[in-house]
C-alpha cells in the first residue's frame, strides 16, 4: 500500500479550469474532408483561378489545436522545432534562417532579404560578362592559323584543276609550299621540331608534284616526287615511283619507265594484288612501245592467268599478231571472250506486271549511273572483240573468210552470242570494201524467198521490188522494169520502186525516162543526195552540163562535206575551161579528204601548168605516201625541186629514189645529168649504172618479145618492162588526159634544162599510166594498226 501511494505522487492530475492536452484531436475538420470536393463550388472556383496556386497562409502546429501563423518569404518568420528540439529547416532562428539545402540546385537561397523576389536563373543580375579573348600572338596560335592556310590552299589548288584551270592550280600549289616551309621554321624556332606535321607536308609536296606533272613541267614534278619518296619518314613513298615512270613513259624514256616500274612492283606486297597487275600492265605497254614483244607477252600472259580483264587480252592478242604466232592467236581470243565482264543480265531490268513495287524500282534503276557504266564496259568489251576477229581473221587461216568463220564459230560459243550476226556483217563488209562482191552472192536463195513472198502476198509492194532485184542482177532488165512497175501500181508513194525503176530505165539507156522517174522522186524527197547525184549523171550523159552543175551544186548545200562531190564539181568546170572554179573545189575536196589519189594529181598539174612548182611539191609527196610503190610521185617532187632552183634538194632526192628504185632509167639519167653540171665525182658511176639498167632493160624486152611469138611466156617474164602496156589498158580516161596534158607542156623533149617554164619527161611514169589505187582492205589494215597502238598507250594508271 505504501509503495501505490508513492507512486501516484508523481501522477498529475488535470483540473477542471486547464486545457485539456488532447483537445481538438477528435474535432472533425471539413476541410480534409475530399469526397466532395468535385461538388464543392468554392474549390472548384479556387482550382481555376489563381488562388487555387497560391501557398497556405496558415497552418496547425502540432501538438496544438490552435491554428497559428506560419512564416513565408513576405513575413515575420516563426521558430519551428522539430521533434528533436532542433530549427525546422528554412524556420527563422535569431533573425537568422537555416538554409534549405535540397533546393540549393534549384537555385534557392535561404539568405532571402525581405522583399527580394524569387529569381533562380539569376536574371536579375544583368548579362554575364564577356568571355576572355585568346590570345593570338602567341607563337602557338600563330603556328595552327598557318597551317590552317596551308590546308585551305591545297583545297583551292584541287578545286582549280577540278575546273580546268592548270596555272592558277599551280601557283596555289607553290604558295602552299612556301607557306608550308615558313610553318616548319617556325617548328624550329619555338623547339617544338618534333611536332612538325607530316602529313601536311606530304600533301603538300604531292599535290605541287601532280601539278608539276599536269602543266608538263615533268623535270619539277620529277625533283618533287623524289623528294619524297627519299624521305624515309613518308611510310609508302615507293608507290609514287609508278608516278614518276608515268612521266617517263611521257618523254618516251621507255628504258628509264620500266626501271621504275619494276621499282615500285618490288615495294608493293602482294597483298595488293590489284595495284600489282595494273602496274604489270603498264610494263607490258612499254615493252610494246619498245618492239619488244616477247617481253610484253610475258608480262601480259601472267595477268591473264592471274586476274584476266578485256583490255589486257586484247594487247596479248596484238603482240602474238606482231610476231606471228598463229596458234596462241587462237587461244588468246579463246581466253578473251569467256574473261567475265560482271555486268548483270539484261533480264533483271525487264519489268514484270505482278508486282508493281517491284516495276517501280526498276524503272528507277534501268537508266542509273551503275546501268551506264556497264553499258559502257559491255560495249568497250565487245569493240575489242570485234576489233580482234577482224585483226586475226586473215593470219589464223589460210583465207581471210575461214579466219572469220572460226572467229564466228568461238563467238556462238561464248557469252556474246549476239556479236555472231554483226561479225557476218562485218565479213560482208569487208568483201565489199575489197570489191570482191561474188563472195557474198546467194542469188539463189534470195530468189527462192522473193518467190515466197510473192505467193504469200502478190500485192505486197516489197515483195515485188525484191523479185524486181533479183531479177535485175541477172540483167534481165526489162522484166526487172515490169515488177518495179507493178509495185508503183499498188503503191504509188513506193519511192523504192521508182528509184530502182530510174536505174533500170538508165541501165536501158533511155535516160529521158530515167529522168523523169528522178525527177518524180526528187519531189517526193527533196533533199535526197542519192537523188540529185543521179540527176546531175544523167544531165551529164545528156550532155547539157549546165543543168549537171546545177543538180550538183544543190547536192553540195545538202552535203557540203562530201568530197566525191566537190571533186565531180570540178571535173564539170574543169571541162568547162573555168580552171578558177575548178581548182576551187578539187582543193575543197582535197581538204576533206587528202588521199584521192586523182584530186592530188589534178592539183599538182594545176600548180605546174600556173608556174608554181613549189607549191605543187606538198601534193606530189603525199601521193608518193599513199602510193609508195610508185616511182612516178617521187620523179615528179625531184622535178619540181629541180624546176624552182633547188638543185641539191632535187640531187638528194634523185638519189634517195635510185636506192628505193635502183633500175629505174629515168632517174639514173637525171643523176647522171645533174651530176654533170655539177661537176661531182659520182657522174662516172651513175653513168656505168645506166648502161647496165639500159642493157638489162632491151634484153629483158626481146626475151618478152620472143616469150609472146612463142609459147606464149611474157606474161611471167615481162612483168618489169610490161607493166607501161598492161597498166594503160586499166588507166581510165582522166589519168590519160593529165598525162598527155603533162608530156604536152613546154620543155617535155628535153630530160633537164635550167629554166623553171620548162617540164621535164619525169612527169610522166616511164613504166607506164597510173595503176590502179590500192584497195581499201590495206588502209583497214593500217587503220587497225594504229587502233591497236592507241589502244595500248592508254594503259597508263591514273596519277
Amino acid at each position: 500500500m505504501l509503495q501505490k501511494l508513492k507512486m501516484m505522487e508523481h501522477v498529475h492530475l488535470a483540473a477542471e479550469d486547464e486545457d485539456d492536452l488532447y483537445s481538438g484531436y477528435n474535432d472533425y475538420n471539413p476541410t480534409f474532408d475530399t469526397e466532395d470536393l468535385e461538388n464543392d463550388v468554392g474549390f472548384q472556383q479556387a482550382v481555376k483561378t489563381s488562388h487555387g496556386r497560391r501557398p497556405p497562409m496558415t497552418s496547425k502546429i502540432p501538438g496544438s489545436a490552435v491554428a497559428r501563423p506560419m512564416g513565408t518569404a513576405f513575413g515575420a518568420r516563426m521558430p519551428l522545432v522539430s521533434s528533436l528540439g532542433r530549427p525546422v529547416t528554412g524556420a527563422v532562428q535569431d533573425g537568422v534562417a537555416r538554409p534549405m539545402t535540397a533546393v540549393l540546385a534549384a537555385g534557392y537561397s535561404s539568405a532571402v532579404i525581405r522583399g527580394s523576389a524569387f529569381d533562380p536563373l539569376g536574371q536579375s543580375k544583368g548579362p554575364a560578362p564577356p568571355l576572355e579573348g585568346k590570345n593570338e600572338d602567341t607563337p602557338e596560335e600563330k603556328i595552327k592559323h598557318l597551317e590552317k592556310k596551308v590546308n585551305q590552299l591545297i583545297e583551292d589548288s584541287c578545286m582549280a584543276h577540278s575546273h580546268g584551270d592548270l596555272e592558277l592550280s599551280l601557283e596555289k600549289a607553290k604558295e602552299a609550299g612556301r607557306k608550308e616551309r615558313v610553318l616548319v621554321r617556325q617548328r624550329e624556332q619555338t623547339a617544338s621540331a618534333d611536332h612538325i606535321n607530316l602529313d601536311l607536308t606530304y600533301s603538300v609536296l604531292f599535290n605541287l608534284a601532280n601539278q608539276y606533272a599536269d602543266n608538263e613541267m615533268f623535270a619539277e614534278a620529277l625533283n618533287t616526287y623524289q623528294v619524297i619518296v627519299k624521305n624515309k619518314m613518308f611510310s609508302n613513298a615507293g608507290r609514287l615511283k609508278v608516278n614518276m615512270a608515268n612521266i617517263y613513259f611521257k618523254q618516251r624514256n621507255f628504258p628509264k619507265a620500266i626501271k621504275f616500274y619494276r621499282m615500285a612492283l618490288d615495294q608493293i606486297s602482294n597483298a595488293h594484288r590489284d595495284i600489282r597487275i595494273k602496274i604489270m600492265q603498264n610494263i607490258g605497254v612499254v615493252f610494246v612501245k619498245m618492239g619488244q614483244y616477247s617481253d610484253a607477252i610475258t608480262s601480259f600472259e601472267h595477268i591473264m592467268s592471274e586476274s584476266p580483264n578485256i583490255k589486257t587480252g586484247f594487247n596479248l592478242i596484238l603482240c602474238y599478231f606482231a610476231v606471228g604466232d598463229r596458234d596462241k592467236m587462237k587461244k588468246a581470243f579463246q581466253k578473251l571472250i569467256t574473261v567475265p565482264l560482271g555486268v548483270d543480265e539484261d533480264d533483271k531490268y525487264i519489268p514484270s506486271n505482278d508486282d508493281p513495287q517491284t516495276n517501280l524500282v526498276i524503272e528507277a534503276i534501268k537508266n542509273d549511273q551503275l546501268r551506264q557504266m556497264e553499258r559502257e564496259r559491255k560495249a568497250l568489251a565487245e569493240k575489242y572483240i570485234m576489233t580482234s576477229a577482224k585483226l586475226i581473221a586473215p593470219a589464223i587461216e589460210t583465207s581471210f573468210a575461214a579466219g572469220f568463220d572460226w572467229c564466228v564459230e568461238m563467238v556462238k560459243t561464248s557469252l556474246y552470242v549476239e556479236l555472231a550476226n554483226d561479225l557476218e556483217i562485218n565479213k560482208a563488209i569487208t568483201y565489199l570494201r575489197q570489191k570482191d562482191f561474188n563472195q557474198e552472192k546467194e542469188y539463189g536463195q534470195a530468189e527462192r524467198y522473193a518467190d515466197l513472198a510473192m505467193n504469200a502476198d502478190r500485192y505486197n509492194p516489197a515483195a515485188l521490188i525484191n523479185k524486181g532485184n533479183t531479177v535485175f542482177v541477172n540483167g534481165d532488165y526489162e522484166k526487172a522494169g515490169e515488177f518495179y512497175k507493178e509495185a508503183l501500181r499498188n503503191d504509188s508513194s513506193c519511192t523504192e520502186a521508182l528509184y530502182n525503176l530510174g536505174l533500170t530505165y538508165k541501165k536501158l539507156k533511155r535516160l529521158e525516162e530515167a529522168l523523169d522517174c528522178f525527177l518524180k522522186l526528187h519531189a517526193i524527197l527533196r533533199n535526197s543526195a542519192q537523188v540529185m547525184f543521179q540527176l546531175t549523171s544523167l544531165y551529164e550523159s545528156l550532155e547539157d552540163p549546165n543543168q549537171a552543175i546545177e543538180w550538183l551544186m544543190q547536192l553540195i548545200s545538202v552535203a557540203p562535206t562530201d568530197p566525191q562531190a566537190l571533186a565531180k564539181l570540178g571535173e564539170l568546170y574543169d571541162n568547162e575551161g573555168d580552171k578558177s572554179q575548178a581548182f576551187q573545189y578539187y582543193y575543197e575536196s582535197f581538204r576533206y579528204f587528202p588521199s584521192n589519189i586523182e584530186v592530188i594529181e589534178w592539183l599538182g598539174a594545176y600548180y605546174i601548168d600556173t608556174q608554181f612548182c613549189e607549191k605543187a611539191i606538198q601534193y606530189f609527196e603525199r601521193a608518193a605516201l599513199i602510193q609508195p610503190t610508185q616511182v612516178k610521185w617521187q620523179l615528179m617532187v625531184a622535178s619540181c625541186y629541180r624546176r624552182s632552183g633547188n638543185y641539191q634538194k632535187a640531187l638528194e632526192t634523185y638519189k634517195d629514189i635510185h636506192s628505193k628504185f635502183p633500175e629505174n632509167v629515168e632517174c639514173l639519167r637525171f643523176l647522171v645529168r645533174l651530176c654533170t653540171d655539177m661537176g661531182l665525182k659520182e657522174v662516172q658511176e651513175y653513168a656505168t649504172k645506166l648502161k647496165k639498167v639500159e642493157k638489162m632493160k632491151e634484153i629483158r624486152e626481146q626475151r618478152v618479145r620472143s616469150g609472146r611469138d612463142g609459147s606464149g611466156r611474157g606474161h611471167r617474164g615481162g612483168s618489169a618492162s610490161s607493166d607501161s602496156g598492161h597498166s594503160s589498158r586499166g588507166t581510165s580516161a582522166k589519168t590519160e588526159r593529165l598525162n598527155a596534158k603533162l608530156r604536152s607542156l613546154p620543155g617535155a623533149n628535153e630530160p633537164y634544162e635550167a629554166s623553171s617554164r620548162d617540164i621535164d619527161a619525169s612527169y610522166v611514169d616511164p613504166l607506164g599510166p597510173q595503176i590502179e589505187r590500192p584497195k581499201t582492205a590495206t588502209k583497214k589494215q593500217t587503220d587497225e594498226d594504229d587502233f591497236a597502238d592507241e589502244e595500248l598507250g592508254d594503259d597508263l594508271l591514273p596519277e
